[in-house]
């Protein structure tokens, strides 16, 4: 049997021990950590309508970059930049108007000399395909047309946009009863494309996705703020060197072919 003396310095070393381990522990990264931090992860919170853009611009960067892993937030920008105030992470925002880049910017949390224009777009009215006896904006005040589906001004550009023609247009009163909100722009077009509206304005890239619908007519351009996709990499960022170099490439040719393709008219 141990005796007092014994017991006391056997405890001792236990305890010395521990705390060398748990010091090494700290000063030394793990291997999982170091894998980690060579392969940088990044979110790049994003307005819906870019989607389908977004996700082929990912896997072309991917081939050359494979060890950034790119996850995607799509949403209304409205939300996106709601989520990112209330501290949601993200590296990169883009989204589908400069109001809610310039509030991130005036509160001082972007990464300076990240910011620029990604794309632009057009605003379209749009009917179900096989949909006759609209031709023109002005058709929307017709009985037949029951529900148009718009974003929610307050959160998808879109539906800002939206807004600006029909009253620009000065029918916006006229056709209010009728609105159904949605809650980005490719819940939009998915109303019109099931039948659930019977009209929608959405971006002219929403409507070349799809052949259940047709385009009516594009708003004129002198009618609604200039639809531009603006981008930027957040201080909040934990990897802004690796966002920073995402965001350089989505300004390259490789990149501007492909949102060419979708329909985006470029900077």
């Amino acid at each position: 049997m141990m005796n007092r003396r014994q017991i006391v310095a056997f405890i001792g070393a236990a305890v010395a021990s521990m705390l060398l381990a748990i010091g090494a522990s700290l000063l030394i990264p793990s291997i999982s950590t170091l894998v980690a931090q060579s392969n940088p992860t990044l979110l790049v919170s994003t307005a819906a309508s870019l989607k389908d853009a977004m996700e082929e611009i990912k896997t072309n960067y991917q081939q050359s970059q494979s060890e950034v892993i790119i996850n995607f937030n799509f949403g209304a920008s409205g939300g996106l930049l709601q989520q990112i105030q209330q501290g949601a992470p993200a590296d990169i925002f883009i989204s589908a108007g400069k109001k809610q880049v310039d509030t991130l910017e005036q509160a001082g949390k972007l990464v300076p000399g990240t910011r620029d224009v990604l794309a632009k777009n057009r605003l379209v009215l749009i009917v179900p395909r096989n949909s006759t006896g609209v031709t023109s904006f002005f058709d929307l005040s017709k009985d037949n047309i029951r529900k148009i589906a718009i974003g929610e001004p307050r959160s998808v550009p879109a539906g800002q946009y939206a807004e600006q023609v029909l009253q620009k247009l000065k029918i916006y009163d006229k056709l209010k009863s009728k609105f159904v909100y949605a809650n980005n722009v490719r819940q939009v077009l998915a109303a019109v494309e099931s039948g659930n509206a019977d009209a929608g304005l959405v971006y002219q890239t929403d409507a070349a996705i799809s052949n259940k619908v047709k385009i009516v007519v594009a708003a004129s351009e002198t009618y609604h703020s200039p639809i531009v996709y603006p981008m930027a990499v957040l201080k909040q960022s934990k990897n802004v060197r690796a966002a920073t170099e995402f965001v350089q490439y989505l300004s390259s040719e490789q990149a501007k072919s492909i949102l060419n393709k979708y329909g985006f008219i470029l900077p």
